[in-house]
């Protein structure tokens, strides 16, 4: 089966910026610590999963269909600083420099692009990859789908399939969106059910399967939780739709465009010195095995 692999450019972008020290800069002082981590994290993927197809979704400043659902969506997350926005433009030179296709879409978020994408792949019986540190992509988690995550601190990733979110999460990925829409998510903003949280969630969806059933039972549900349910059925509706992830953007997978191909390995080389990535370069696709070596040596000349 081949693979596809989709990149959550802003959520891997965040954790780069935050896994790797503000002291990483350029000769010129050109800050590229979240260029660097993403750099590598691109690079780790193309030589570890191997795909046949890859692509990168990115988020646009624009607001969604979400903020105009809920006018408090996202309200209380802080601005971008300043020294993150600043490296979006290198990420997106990096991405291109390997003559891999950017998705972006206006009204959507990174995550409905990518949700939209992995539903055609897995029409055309492809596997797909997602590479993300973003928990609520996981609730597109099935069969053909995983989830490719960064650990903290961008340590080594690990893949989430169908079980190991049942472990991790205490709910099945078809479950999660119930699972949110009855906990909220103070990141970005919306409410779910007033006191219920994570451990009582897990076990109303255990039991009911599904925020409509527990709805279709709160006769049996202990009268403090059924009412607590009453009271946030409003609530828990609004952030059911909030936080389902859209399979349905207007855009159509080009898996010809997707197709990990030749690049212009000089040009890619001279961005990476540009940006002072010596290490990373002789990770680059095709990369000779000679000029590892005469790069590797170089960098023992410097100890």
């Amino acid at each position: 089966m081949k693979r596809l692999v989709l990149i959550d450019g802003h959520a891997i972008l965040h954790r780069a910026y935050h896994a790797f020290p503000l002291t990483l800069k350029t000769r010129k002082g050109e800050l590229v610590n979240a260029v660097y981590g993403f750099s590598r994290m691109l690079l780790t993927v193309l030589e570890d999963l191997k795909p046949h197809y890859l692509a990168v979704a990115f988020d646009l400043p624009q607001p969604t269909f979400r903020h105009q659902e809920y006018v408090g969506y996202q309200i209380q997350r802080p601005e971008m600083d300043k020294e993150l926005f600043g490296q979006i433009e290198r990420v997106y030179q990096i991405v291109k420099a390997l003559n891999i296709p950017i998705f972006t879409t206006p009204g959507f978020e990174a995550d409905d692009i990518i949700g939209t994408l992995a539903g055609q792949a897995a029409q055309k019986k492809l596997e797909v990859l997602i590479v993300t540190g973003d928990r609520d992509i996981m609730q597109l988690v099935n069969k053909k789908v995983k989830v490719y995550s960064p650990r903290k601190g961008f340590a080594e990733p690990e893949i989430f399939d169908e079980k190991k979110i049942k472990v991790f999460l205490g709910v099945k990925p078809e479950q999660i969106i119930d699972y949110k829409a009855l906990i909220g998510d103070a990141s970005d903003n919306y409410p779910g059910v007033s006191g219920i949280g994570p451990k009582t969630a897990v076990e109303l969806l255990n039991k009911y399967g599904s925020l409509k059933k527990i709805y279709q039972n709160l006769k049996k549900i202990k009268p403090q939780i059924a009412e607590k349910l009453k009271q946030g059925k409003e609530s828990a509706l609004l952030s059911q739709k909030l936080a389902t992830i859209v399979t349905k953007v207007p855009l159509k997978l080009n898996l010809k465009a997707c197709l990990v191909h030749d690049y212009n390995q000089p040009k890619a080389v001279k961005l990476f010195e540009e940006l002072q990535f010596k290490s990373l370069i002789n990770k680059l696709p095709g990369f000779k095995k000679e000029e590892k070596e005469k790069i590797t040596k170089e960098q023992m000349s410097l100890l």
